[in-house]
């Protein structure tokens, strides 16, 4: 294998005098690097399958932030934003430099920000070649030209191998930490590659507001007029699905900001969740699943290779990692227009909110602050209310900022541009999980289409009687039956229940803000 290059000097990070070092490696080598040293397995189509091991998912009670002088007074602190004081952060940091000296190591060095004027140089080091790979897709590749001069910004030690619970001032057997001060992040003992990419996202949630720049958990796409749009929303609602257009050029699956100037990818690949994924569904992602894709904990028949997407006894969590130059019909330059349209999903599971309804400036405030989305608990026998989930500005856990500050972006940037917002309920309807059914994808993306394309216009809105959201009485390809969620149960007064109970929810989420927004915010939630 190749030593390092004189352009990739390891010393910034403390790893100076490594023997082995694998720097900017291809796709193709660094799928034969994962495949050599076992690490992952092929599939039929030559994606890489790797199993991630105890953690199939993030760890948020592992991940802390480093509080000092650049972090004491702007972080929101709490348990999204768990602090740890610099000695502990130092001791880590150092553990995981030693136990990497003695290995064979992968570098890859990206960029993130599509807009040069914030563009950050990030610098991941990994002691999996497969990790590597996952970071070259996620983030933008420097030029050839840029790669001559490339000084990393920030650097992330990525460690998986590290597991050690007894670990002084850490609670877990994983770490993540975030040292915006040493412009650091190291990770230990998890290899969930999802740790690699929510890090740098939440790097640059603390950074891009400071500098003027709405930053976003949400995927945008732009339409042939060059209109943009933007698909807020929690795991599992549909961002990547929804913005998957054929008729749509996609900027980005996942993260964005908004500048003065317009919208901007911040990533240059997409991380897919794949369980049930089907050609007839989400045809751009399964045709982006090929050679040197990233597949996660994905089951797959050790004869034939074939995955199994429905097979989710690993976890429900299974990812695709791709570039997005993997779905032909992406934006290359990763920038749009300001958005014509703005689209919060949510995946209902109490099956009373309408498919789409549109939202007030004052009912979108309320609607990101709460952040709502229901998780199913799956099969688990016994199981049988969804479990809600309200995480703020759609995404609690990458926001190291106080919310109000970026809701107080959105509404600023709603004022200015005259950005129309939409309620999507992607989860149920006709009764609750266990009873009703899941909202027909073809019917979402023809309701998206209406709202898309201004077929919506002249049609009269109704407002929902206990949310108080605009509900259109009628679409083009869309059951008209389906657009009031009370008309679809077969109990009317089980739909009142279900209806009062996740109100209550919105309500008791909503006082941690009361004193912070207007009355006019306030009174935009469900009615008492």
């Amino acid at each position: 294998m190749s030593h390092t290059p004189p352009s990739v000097d390891l010393s910034a990070c403390g790893l100076a005098g490594v023997a082995s070092v694998c720097a900017r490696l291809s796709m193709a080598a660094l799928v034969e690097a994962a495949v050599r040293r076992g690490e992952a397995g092929l599939t039929d189509a030559g994606a890489l399958v790797a199993l991630t091991g105890k953690y199939t998912g993030r760890v948020p009670k592992d991940r802390f932030i480093v509080r000092d002088a650049a972090t004491e007074s702007l972080v929101n602190w709490g348990s999204s934003n768990l602090p740890t004081d610099p000695a502990t952060f130092d001791r880590l940091r150092d553990k995981v430099r030693d136990h990497l000296r003695g290995r064979e190591l992968f570098v890859t060095d990206g960029e993130v920000c599509a807009d040069p004027a914030h563009r950050l140089r990030v610098r991941v080091v990994s002691e999996k070649a497969w990790h590597a790979l996952f970071a070259r897709h996620l983030f933008r590749r420097p030029t050839t030209s840029d790669l001559a001069a490339y000084r990393p910004d920030w650097h992330i030690l990525a460690a998986p191998e590290l597991a050690d619970s007894a670990r002084d001032g850490v609670p877990g057997t994983a770490f993540i930490g975030l040292s915006f001060s040493q412009k650091m992040v190291v990770i230990a003992g998890t290899h969930y590659a999802g740790e690699i990419k929510k890090s740098v996202f939440s790097i640059l949630n603390f950074l891009l507001p400071l500098s003027g720049v709405f930053s976003m958990h949400c995927a945008a796409n732009v339409g042939e007029t060059g209109d943009t749009a933007l698909f807020f929303g929690l795991s599992g609602t549909g961002k990547t699905t929804l913005s998957a257009d054929p008729k749509r050029r996609l900027i980005g699956d996942d993260e964005h900001g908004w500048s003065a100037d317009g919208v901007f990818n911040i990533e240059g690949g997409c991380y897919a969740k794949t369980i049930k994924l089907s050609r007839e569904g989400e045809p751009q992602i399964w045709d982006a699943i090929r050679f040197g894709t990233v597949l996660e904990n994905v089951a797959v028949d050790p004869v034939t290779r074939v995955p199994d997407f429905n097979d989710g006894h690993l976890t429900e969590n299974t990812r695709a990692a791709y570039p997005l130059e993997f779905i032909p019909n992406a934006e290359p330059s990763g920038r749009g227009g300001h958005p014509q349209n703005i689209f919060f999903l949510t995946c209902d599971a109490f099956g009373v909110l309408p498919p789409l309804a549109k939202l007030t400036p004052e009912q979108a405030m309320y609607h990101f602050l709460c952040g709502y989305t229901a998780k199913v608990a799956g099969t688990e026998a016994g199981v049988k209310e969804p479990d809600p989930t309200f995480s703020t500005c759609f995404g609690a856990p990458f926001m190291p900022l106080p919310p109000v500050r970026y809701a107080e972006m959105l509404r600023q940037r709603m004022e200015k541009h005259g950005c129309p917002v939409w309620l999507v309920n992607t989860g149920w309807t006709g009764g609750p999980y266990g009873v009703g059914k899941r909202v027909k994808l073809a019917h979402t993306r023809a309701l998206l289409r209406a709202a898309l394309t201004g077929a919506l216009t002249g049609v009269s809105f109704n407002p929902d009687s206990m949310f108080g959201v605009l509900v259109p009485a009628a679409c083009p390809d869309v059951p008209a039956e389906i657009l009031t969620p009370r008309q679809t149960w077969a109990a009317p007064r089980a739909y009142d229940a279900q209806a009062r109970k996740l109100a209550g929810l919105f309500r008791e989420k909503f006082t941690a803000f009361a004193g912070q927004v207007s009355d006019a915010v306030k009174r935009a939630g469900p009615r008492e």
